[in-house]
């Protein structure tokens, strides 16, 4: 080969080789300035901390529910009628018994005093039948009775002395005959008066009587009656919590009148959404506030769990009965409320933010920092409140844990960047 072929090979090897060198160390520059950019990245990524500490964990479920009272009873009208006046108010406490309105009772009235007027002419009719017959009668016919009382006697004595006389031939037999026939005729006259008498008030007479004074005192009983239900009363004691009646109103057998109710304690039915009720159990506390009345809290525990499900609006909800000590009487009925059942309180528990916890592949966890970067670290979480959560394990106090990212706030965090720290 041509000492001038040779130089042209041996140059082209060196030429090739020094690219290749060129080649590589811009390849090493250019890494080297990739992992420079990315740690200087990383490391500008400031993220916010928040510190793992020990604290007590209420875990509740929070709710809307509608106040009834535990025991109520309505006042109705038991009679038409036009309200004649009022006596009460809403929201006053009552009586059982105790005078609500009054009806007019205009009409039961004089029922009732037509009644009484027949009752007494029954009551009259029942004692003259009783004593025999109307008293003129019966006095008139015991005044006939005696005068023949006495003609018998009279008779018996003209007989008797007759009967004598003839013994001694002194009277005829037409005589003795003649006395015999006015005893007898007397007699029969007394027997006759007698029999009048007995029959001056028969048994018939004395049952329809007695069946008349009953349909009196009857019609008496339900003149009172209609009189008396003229008047609507407080079924039981307590507050008239629901009555708006005005003088004038009409009202119809069965009309509501008010609803009375014990307000010492209420019942408040919460309604508790499907995914929460087997957090629910009897006995757990509760806790009601009212808007209407802020900064006020009544207590209460649970007292009835739900047996069904049931649609309310776009919710579906179990019905759970709550009673409530109201002894202000300030939680009124029909009034909605909220509503906090405490389901679980752990003292002492490890706490941490509900931010700090992550999902990550399914798995639930926390980014702990560790020197100038963080790590990924599952955990174990118990019950949570409304910004806490209980770890059971995986998290200590004192760890420092990520909440939230600072800057630039669309950062995607890693376990391992470096990162800059802002800590509480």
């Amino acid at each position: 080969m041509p000492k001038s072929v040779c130089h042209n090979v041996v140059g082209d090897l060196l030429q090739a080789r020094a690219m290749k060198k060129y080649w590589l160390l811009v390849a090493f520059l250019t890494l080297l300035l990739l992992w420079w950019g990315l740690s200087r990245r990383e490391s500008s990524v400031t993220l916010h901390f928040n510190t793992a500490h020990r604290g007590t964990i209420v875990s509740t479920v929070s709710t809307n529910g509608k106040v009834e009272p535990v025991e109520w009873a309505a006042a109705r009208a038991e009679t038409a009628g036009v309200v004649r006046s009022v006596a009460v108010q809403r929201g006053q406490q009552v009586t059982a018994g105790q005078q609500l309105v009054l009806l007019d009772a205009t009409s039961a009235r004089s029922e009732l005093e037509a009644a009484l007027a027949k009752e007494h002419e029954a009551r009259a009719e029942t004692a003259t039948l009783g004593q025999g017959g109307k008293a003129q009668t019966l006095a008139d016919l015991n005044d006939s009775i005696a005068s023949a009382q006495a003609a018998v006697t009279v008779a018996q004595r003209n007989y008797d002395a007759m009967q004598r006389l003839a013994e001694k031939q002194a009277a005829t037999k037409l005589q003795l005959l003649d006395a015999k026939d006015a005893v007898e005729r007397a007699t029969l006259h007394l027997s006759a008066l007698k029999d009048q008498k007995d029959t001056l008030v028969t048994a018939s007479d004395k049952s329809v009587a007695d069946a008349k004074l009953r349909d009196a005192q009857s019609a008496v009983a339900l003149a009172r009656h209609r009189l008396n239900v003229a008047t609507v009363v407080a079924p039981i004691a307590g507050t008239l919590y629901q009555f708006d009646l005005k003088v004038g109103a009409y009202l119809q057998p069965g009309d509501l009148a008010g609803l009375v109710g014990k307000l010492d304690q209420v019942k408040v039915t919460v309604y508790v959404d499907e995914p929460d009720l087997g957090r629910i159990a009897l006995d757990m506390p509760v806790n009601i506030t009212w808007d209407a009345r802020p900064g006020q809290k009544w207590s209460g525990r649970v007292n009835k769990l739900p047996t069904e499900v049931v649609a309310l609006g776009t919710r579906t909800v179990g019905e759970v009965t709550t009673i409530v000590d109201n002894p202000n009487h300030d939680l009124l009925p029909g009034v909605s409320v909220n509503a906090s059942i405490i389901s679980k309180v752990v003292n002492d528990a490890v706490s941490i933010p509900r931010s700090a916890l992550r999902t990550l592949n399914g798995a639930t966890g926390v980014y702990k920092l560790t020197a100038d970067s963080i790590v990924w670290v599952p955990v174990v979480a118990g019950i949570s409140d409304v910004n806490n959560v209980q770890i059971v394990s995986g998290v200590e106090p004192g760890d420092r844990l990520v909440d939230r990212v600072v800057d630039p706030s669309d950062a995607e965090i890693r376990s391992g960047m470096r990162v800059k720290a802002l800590i509480d």
